[in-house]
This record gives C-alpha cells, sequence and structure tokens, in this order.
C-alpha cells in the first residue's frame, strides 16, 4: 500500500511539472509573438526609411558630363545607401502616368523634354530623418553649392515614417510588458501548486538539520531546466505557426535570420529562466518560513 501511495505521489508531481512547462510554454508563445512583431516593424521600418528617395536638381547651365560626376563622388559618401544619374529620358518615364504617351507630354512643350538631368540617392537607415537630411542638405550645399540648385524629397513622408513606427514600437512594447506581469503572475501561481505536494518533503529537509540553500538548490536547479524547456517549447510553437502562415497565405511572406532567430530564442530562455526561478525562490522561501501545522 505504501509503494502504491509513493507511486502516486511520484506521478502526481511529474503531471504537475508537466503541466507547468506546458503553462510556461504557451505563455512564452505569446510573448515570442510580440517580441517577433517587433523585430518584423522594425525590419519594415528599416525598409520604408531605406526606400526614401531625394532628388538633387542642377543648375541649368551645367551638363551631364559634370553631373556624372557629382555622381561618381557621391558614391563614396557613408551617409548614402544608393546613389543613381538620372537621364531625362528616364525621368520621362517616371513622369507619366501609365498607359499615357510620352509623345504626348512632348508635344505640350514644343517636343522638347522638359526634364532636367538629376541625381537620386537613397539615404541609409540611421540618416533617413528630418536631422539627417538637413545634415545632408548641409554638406552637399557645402561641396557643391555652386552646382546644386536643390535638394528635394518628401518630408511628410519621412516625419510619418519614424513617427508612425515609433507609436507602433511603444504600443506593442507596453503589451510585451504587461504580458511579461501576468506570464510572471500565472507562472508563479502554477509553480507554487507544483510544489505545494512537496511541502512537506521540503520541511522535512528542514527538521533534520538541512539548511534552506541546500534545500533550494534542487528545486532552482530544476526551475531553470523548466525555464530551458519552456523557452524551447514556446520558440518551437512560433516556428510552427510562422511556418503554417507562410505556407497558407499566399500573400504573407515571414523570414527570419539567424540573427532574429538567435535573440527571440535567446528572448524567450532568459525570461522563462527568470519567471521560473524567481517564482520557485519565492514559493520555496514560503514553505521554509511556514511552520508545521500551517502545511496542513
Amino acid at each position: 500500500m505504501g509503494e502504491g501511495v509513493e507511486k502516486y505521489n511520484r506521478k502526481g508531481v511529474k503531471t504537475s511539472y508537466i503541466s507547468t512547462i506546458i503553462g510556461i510554454s504557451l505563455v512564452l508563445f505569446v510573448i515570442g509573438l510580440v517580441i517577433a512583431s517587433v523585430f518584423g516593424l522594425d525590419r519594415v521600418q528599416t525598409q520604408s526609411k531605406e526606400s526614401l528617395v531625394c532628388d538633387l536638381f542642377f543648375e541649368a547651365d551645367l551638363n551631364e558630363a559634370d553631373i556624372k560626376q557629382v555622381e561618381q563622388e557621391l558614391k563614396t559618401w557613408d551617409e548614402f545607401r544608393e546613389v543613381y544619374f538620372v537621364s531625362p529620358d528616364r525621368a520621362l518615364e517616371t513622369f507619366q502616368e501609365p498607359g499615357q504617351d510620352a509623345d504626348a507630354i512632348l508635344a505640350v512643350f514644343g517636343d522638347e523634354n522638359p526634364m532636367p538631368p538629376t541625381i537620386s540617392f537613397k539615404p541609409k537607415e540611421q540618416h533617413a530623418n528630418s536631422e539627417g537630411l538637413e545634415a545632408i542638405r548641409a554638406k552637399l550645399m557645402a561641396g557643391y553649392g555652386d552646382r546644386i540648385e536643390e535638394m528635394n524629397y518628401d518630408e511628410s513622408m519621412v516625419k510619418n515614417v519614424n513617427l508612425g513606427f515609433k507609436q507602433f514600437v511603444w504600443l506593442i512594447g507596453a503589451v510585451a510588458l504587461l504580458l511579461i506581469i501576468v506570464a510572471f503572475a500565472m507562472i508563479n501561481n502554477t509553480i507554487r501548486l507544483a510544489l505545494y505536494s512537496k511541502r512537506f518533503s521540503i520541511k522535512t529537509m528542514q527538521l533534520v538539520g538541512a539548511t534552506s540553500r541546500y534545500i533550494r538548490r534542487p528545486f532552482l536547479w530544476q526551475s531553470v531546466g523548466m525555464g530551458v524547456i519552456s523557452g524551447v517549447f514556446g520558440m518551437s510553437l512560433v516556428l510552427v505557426l510562422f511556418y503554417a502562415i507562410n505556407n497558407l497565405v499566399d500573400s504573407v511572406d515571414i523570414n527570419m535570420d539567424i540573427f532574429y532567430f538567435g535573440v527571440l530564442l535567446g528572448s524567450l530562455l532568459i525570461i522563462g529562466i527568470v519567471i521560473s526561478f524567481i517564482s520557485t525562490w519565492l514559493a520555496l522561501n514560503k514553505y521554509l518560513r511556514m511552520k508545521l501545522d500551517d502545511l496542513y
């Protein structure tokens, strides 16, 4: 009979820890989706910033050869991701609407192309903001002020790209913080329930002279293991969801490089370990401080 009770207790403890790992994994899965969303927004923001196009218009007496020479010099600047010369014919093709005949536009201007030769450039992400572009403008005017007539870009688009994504990041960050608080409360409660079945073992060890540090050690190492396993399971659920979305939704393409994968996995592992460790520590302290009569 005693062996049957002991076997039942061991089975109950294993079941409680398995349910704890499942609960932590599901919470980390949701947190992983939030973190992945932040990474996705950051990538979209980078692409949006680096797709901004600025145009340089030159003095009328400057010929194409001189403009192309400026183009080659600007390609050596660290502020630009891409610099390219735009001929009048190419500018006209960009200007005309789909289905519109270029000859009709030329006819309005007496068969002369009204578009001047220009240089277009795309700034790097760190310079794709109002301050960065104004610094570029000042540098261009300092070096080519006698040749450049105007630097033109869509100021409203620049502001919207930078401000809009900041608002999204703050919103998602607030949601992530709330989820971590809720996760801590849920995991803390789950681990307390798991340790409840071992409260008599903990008190017995304490009564026979075991130190608190000695009693805590195996439980804390077990909490680290639960955090690692839960982090891996949570990450696996995120990857399965991304794989399913990529295969079921044709218009969505989710790509995760090694860097983002490592950061996401590391974040889930750290969050899982820290929350499990702290929750186990608090629950153990509770049972270590309790009197024997209070355990019943």
